[in-house]
């Protein structure tokens, strides 16, 4: 088995600054948290920017630059920034900072999908900021689009044009066929980077039998071609990014993905679930991948070869 790569989603576009006072969003704070995660071992750090005023998600390519080169200063972790964005983002928005960064990697997420957050409305009386209910609500009439033309653009723009490659986010079986799809059209290449993704309202359910069967149809679409890695929202966290390693999937944790460290306990920071993370993988013998080792097993252009 190879040694497990280690992911951390610093802040996202899901969770809302009432949420959790540990959630960052101003630059000083996304870019702190970055360098603390990977220091604490982990060698991707995936990105997206937030109104530094308000934490609302944002893909203003300004924003972004004023953390990007700070975290490439502050380690050698390898950046991988969205191309989903958030919600009602166009193209041109959730392209705007990966066009000017050409970094290393990005997310590409593999297909439409409903995409609900709204059931986080009744867990918090009030909010913060005037924009977060909204947001919350409008996802209830929200469908996070990604079409074949969309994918096939942001390949062209980005993975032809800029040498950058991507973290596959699969939200269900039918994106593993959707990949495949474009591996036949040699607009992808090996080694893939596939995300599994459980327990988003609108995906795969985060059941066991969900995720055995995501490795059976990604063994069987892609054999040796691909590289496989897990991540699961909220109280799934810990134990499914477990079980996926524990079956060969490297991991994915983040204040985007969970903003637990525990049953009922908020994660004080990103490198904390990435040190959690660590010590349940290294005592079951599952060495953690350094940021150069997990270049190598990518096949990712280098840090070097980024505009930040």
């Amino acid at each position: 088995m190879s040694k497990v790569i280690i992911s951390c989603a610093v802040t996202g576009a899901v969770h809302t600054p009432t949420m959790s006072p540990h959630l960052p969003f101003t630059p000083d704070d996304i870019a702190a948290q970055a360098i603390e995660a990977a220091e604490a071992g982990a060698a991707i750090l995936h990105l997206h920017a937030r109104d530094p005023q308000t934490g609302k998600p944002t893909a203003d390519p300004d924003v972004f630059m004023q953390f990007l080169p700070r975290i490439k200063q502050g380690t050698d972790a390898i950046v991988n920034i969205t191309t989903g964005g958030g919600q009602g983002m166009s193209m041109d928005e959730r392209l705007a900072a990966p066009l000017l960064a050409s970094p290393e990697l990005c997310s590409l997420n593999m297909g439409s999908m409903n995409f609900g957050m709204y059931p986080m409305l009744q867990r918090y009386p009030d909010f913060k900021y005037d924009w977060e209910a909204a947001h919350l609500e409008a996802s209830r009439d929200w469908v996070f689009k990604n079409t074949f033309k969309d994918i096939e653009e942001i390949l062209t723009r980005l993975g032809q044009d800029h040498g950058t490659k991507f973290e596959f986010e699969c939200y269900d079986t039918a994106h593993l066929y959707t990949l495949a799809h474009f591996l036949d059209r040699k607009l992808v290449t090996p080694p893939l980077f596939v995300q599994s993704i459980f327990g988003i309202l609108g995906g795969t359910g985060a059941d066991t039998e969900n995720l055995l069967h995501a490795k059976r149809i990604a063994d069987k679409l892609f054999g040796d071609d691909y590289r496989w890695s897990v991540m699961a929202a909220g109280r799934h966290q810990l134990p499914f990014i477990t079980m996926g390693a524990l079956n060969g999937a490297n991991v994915r944790v983040g204040l985007e993905d969970s903003l637990y460290a525990g049953k009922g306990r908020l994660a004080r920071s990103n490198a904390e679930q990435v040190s959690l993370i660590r010590s349940i993988l290294e005592p079951l013998s599952l060495d953690i991948a350094t940021p150069a080792e997990a270049r190598a097993i990518l096949a990712l252009k280098g840090g070097d070869n980024t505009n930040f």
